[in-house]
């Protein structure tokens, strides 16, 4: 379905977002691409709502979500991400995509927008000899977008078993509390109950972020 409309955002509209009539479409040379969220270890956040326009002007909302993991501790694994998922997947790479999020740690609620830079789409479209079997083709399929205290968001492809590639150039723009918009009153968590005895006794000892993210 073409929504060029869903990912609008109240702060700022997407330029691009609609595919002119006469313009050919981009073909990934995969069947699907996967998005998976990572988290610092025993730092937990709950993902409640995805929206992702395509590069050529589709869109897709995505509520039932594969939750963040991650075993990452100080700072970011360069290998964080977990492949293929059920549920976080679709044809096209990316343009821009919106997320609400729980962080846990933080006892917040977290609207995040991710605008892509040209150079992120045109990576997924190449391809390489597969590390793992130089028989096979490697593509660039699998995002991780790392979530962390502070509402901090990273985001990364990975690399055919090399470090994972860093999005710098990725417009990240992060809101919560009033500025909420269509993340608010989205969430699943049950701020009041504190952390688990996993988080207490993880941080103890520590200071907040518990780590360089």
């Amino acid at each position: 379905m073409k929504l060029a409309a869903i990912l609008i955002l109240s702060s700022f509209s997407l330029a691009g977002c609609i595919k002119p009539a006469n313009q050919s479409e981009i073909k990934a040379p995969f069947d699907e691409w996967y998005f998976s969220f990572s988290t610092p270890k025993a730092l937990p956040a709950q993902v409640t709502l995805v929206k992702i326009i395509d590069v050529n002007g589709y869109g897709m909302v995505f509520r039932t979500i594969d939750q963040p993991q991650g075993q990452s501790v100080g700072h970011w694994d360069q290998y964080a991400g977990q492949g293929p998922s059920p549920f976080n997947k679709t044809e096209s790479p990316p343009r821009a995509m919106l997320f609400c999020w729980d962080s846990i740690i933080d006892k917040k609620v977290y609207e995040t927008t991710l605008i892509f830079h040209d150079e992120t789409w045109q990576k997924m479209l190449t391809t390489e000899v597969s590390t793992y079997s130089p028989k096979e083709t490697y593509f660039f399929q699998y995002m991780v977008i790392g979530l962390a205290p502070e509402g901090k968001v990273r985001v990364w492809l990975e690399n055919n078993g090399r470090p994972n590639i860093e999005q710098t150039k990725t417009k990240i723009i992060t809101v919560s509390g009033k500025e909420l918009d269509m993340c608010k009153n989205i969430t699943e968590s049950d701020f009041s109950k504190g952390y688990s005895n996993t988080t207490k006794k993880f941080i103890a000892g520590k200071v907040y972020p518990y780590g360089s993210w």
